[in-house]
């Protein structure tokens, strides 16, 4: 069910913009309709996040350490024993925080309550990864150097430095054979080292014309060994150091939590408008948004405690309002899918969670069609369910235990255990199968004919629900023929899709006459009342300016129809990819390949799996999206309601 929303325009005195918005976040139920994007990188609310997001990737990669022990001592890493001093005045109940400051600065340097000031966590990790970038590039300058230099050998760079000031120049060389070959002959010159590639020379008094002699290090080879060794040393102990600040991540996390709600706030504030034509000492701000009706009375309390101008009204028709979907326990076992899709419906749209919920399930399990995929779906999500069951269950287990039981139900229905062909498979279960869709029961070409009339008249099924819903969306004005026209049209298509697709004794299908009758019928009365909105003759006069759209839609009726055999088709394929695996696999389990077979099945059917998640992903969730929101009139351009409020930390 999509809430009701209200139109709501507040107004505060400029001086107190910051303090009225604090509070209209602790009432958390205005969606603002205007809020600035911070892109002031001077901002302190970014700036704070810069580094929170630093500090963050400074240790993101490292495992949090085990829980220590319950003493003061073991609760400060990073310090010897010796040097780990309980801070005076720390009673039995009071943390950290109880000393000065917040409890997410360093607890590494907690020492007294007369001790200076801790320095922002966030500071110090930033700190130490500008010393750890430091020492990284220094290493790599250092190591580029020495493998430039190795080719000459130990020399000292200073004593070539200081014969050059004595009016005796030496020169290095790395040059060509070729070039070697073609220098002046007067040019004096030791050969050093010479292989195809480069020949190495000392020349004396002179540079070569026309080649630039080998730059001289400031070091020598021996130095720059022994400076990368200390390099290296520093850097192996700042990344200890850093390795000690692994358990500061929960920290972090809810620091980054209160940036991104400072963020909001200041993006909240820059977008209120001003109140023109106000003396500068009566300044005053305003803000619009949009709240539940139901939350109002909330908001109409705090406003008059603060002495806000408030002004409510329903939305105008051409505002994009928010979207609030009020849904049951149950339905709302959608939500992670919808989540993670950002699909919601518009305001003056239609909520079909419920539906969407039902059929998505039916389809996910004719899609994995398989008994023992899905008990391995159960298993996983039992298993994820029990681990977090005193923290709360997150929702996405629970909706993949109500998939696995549709998907393990679907399976035995249809006699499929991990593509194991049917005949093989154990007569118990072959027993409970369902003669009608199992080829345990029933020769594989009817049971194909019926898996594909089951897909089509599932399809009919969804999409009369949608016109339906329609009928009734429209029950007072004239444009309920439309719908009752296109569910004509919609059953019409339908027998001439089993008699053209299904089978041959569909040729002489007895309903096919009404079929035509209902296509004619349900085209003219679309063609009429399609368009209607309060004039019949302008309705059929868009309808001539738009007389091809009309024309196809009759042909989008069959091939909406036509889509959900994807079902059939999709769930053979997956059938088809466990059964290849399984006899590519099976003469290994004889014999001494037994674990390259083992190897084989885990890969092939993981891989299976995956390619059946994304199967439900991209037709299960069309179906409903597309071909059953098409019929509705759905479009799902709905804004999710996203309130201001203060979130938990």
């Amino acid at each position: 069910m999509i809430v009701p929303m209200k139109k709501v325009c507040l107004m505060v005195r400029d001086k107190n913009q910051n303090e009225a918005l604090v509070k209209l976040r602790e009432v958390g139920v205005i969606h603002l309709e205007k809020t600035s994007a911070l892109t002031d990188t001077h901002s302190s609310a970014i700036e704070r996040k810069t580094r929170v997001e630093t500090a963050i990737g400074l240790i993101h990669h490292l495992k949090m350490p085990k829980k220590p022990k319950n003493t003061f001592q073991d609760s400060l890493p990073g310090l010897p024993r010796e040097r780990r001093v309980k801070p005076v005045g720390l009673r039995r109940g009071r943390r950290a925080t109880d000393i000065h400051g917040s409890e997410d600065t360093d607890p590494h340097l907690i020492t007294a309550v007369n001790a200076p000031k801790r320095p922002y966590l966030p500071d110090l990790m930033v700190n130490m990864a500008k010393d750890r970038k430091t020492l990284q590039d220094r290493d790599m300058l250092l190591n580029r150097e020495k493998s430039r230099l190795a080719p000459w050998g130990e020399f000292d760079p200073s004593s070539i430095k200081e014969m050059a000031s004595l009016g005796l120049p030496v020169f290095l060389y790395e040059i060509t054979p070729e070039a070697f070959a073609a220098i002046p002959q007067d040019i004096r010159c030791i050969k050093l080292e010479a292989n195809k590639a480069v020949v190495r020379l000392l020349v004396f008094d002179r540079e070569i014309p026309g080649i630039s002699p080998f730059p001289l290090p400031e070091k020598s080879l021996a130095s720059l060994v022994h400076e990368e060794k200390e390099v290296k040393y520093n850097l192996d102990q700042l990344e200890e150091k850093i390795k000690t600040f692994a358990d500061r991540r929960p920290s972090l996390m809810r620091e980054m939590a209160k940036v991104q709600q400072d963020i909001e706030l200041e993006a909240a504030t820059a977008g209120m408008d001003k109140v023109e034509d106000v003396p500068p000492e009566l300044g005053f701000s305003y803000l619009t948004g949009f709240v539940p009706a139901e939350d109002m009375p909330r908001l109409k309390s705090v406003a008059s405690e603060n002495c806000w101008a408030l002004v409510a009204d329903d939305p105008a028709p051409e505002e994009n309002v928010p979207t609030k979907l009020k849904n049951t326990r149950f339905t709302r076992l959608l939500y992670p899918l919808t989540d993670f899709l950002e699909i919601v419906p518009g305001y003056r749209e239609v909520d079909i969670s419920p539906w969407f919920l039902l059929f998505f399930c039916i389809f996910f399990g004719m899609i994995f069609g398989d008994a023992g995929y899905g008990f391995i779906l159960m298993f996983i999500a039992l298993f994820g369910i029990a681990k977090t069951a005193k923290k709360g269950v997150p929702q996405g287990l629970k909706m993949m235990l109500l998939l696995s039981i549709f998907n393990t139900t679907w399976g035995i229905l249809t006699c499929s255990w991990f593509g194991v062909a049917v005949e093989k498979a154990p007569q118990l279960l072959q027993g409970f199968s369902l003669s009608y869709i199992s080829s345990a029961k029933t020769e594989q070409g009817i049971v194909d004919q019926n898996l594909q009339l089951f897909c089509f008249s599932l399809g009919l099924l969804q999409l009369t629900i949608a016109h339906i819903k329609g009928i009734f969306r429209y029950i007072k004005s004239l444009r309920v023929f439309a719908e009752i026209g296109s569910l004509a049209m919609l059953w019409g298509m339908y027998n001439v899709v089993l008699f053209l697709v299904v089978s041959n004794d569909y040729r002489s299908f007895p309903l096919l006459p009404v079929s035509i009758y209902l296509l004619a019928g349900g085209f003219v009365l679309t063609f009429i009342f399609a368009s209607y909105e309060g004039s019949v003759g302008q309705s059929v006069l868009s309808s001539v300016k738009n007389i091809i759209s009309v024309i196809l839609g009759i042909t989008n009726v069959f091939s909406d129809i036509m889509s959900y055999i994807r079902l059939w088709a999709v769930g053979l394929a997956g059938a088809s990819i466990a059964a290849t695996v399984n006899t590519m696999a099976g003469p290994m389990l004889g014999n001494f390949l037994i674990f390259v077979g083992i190897v084989l099945l885990v890969f092939g059917h993981g891989l299976n799996l995956i390619l059946n998640v994304l199967s439900v992903l991209v037709h299960g969730v069309r179906l409903n999206t597309l071909e059953f929101s098409g019929h509705l009139g759905l479009t799902w351009s709905g804004i999710a309601y996203r309130p201001f409020k203060e979130k938990k930390i």
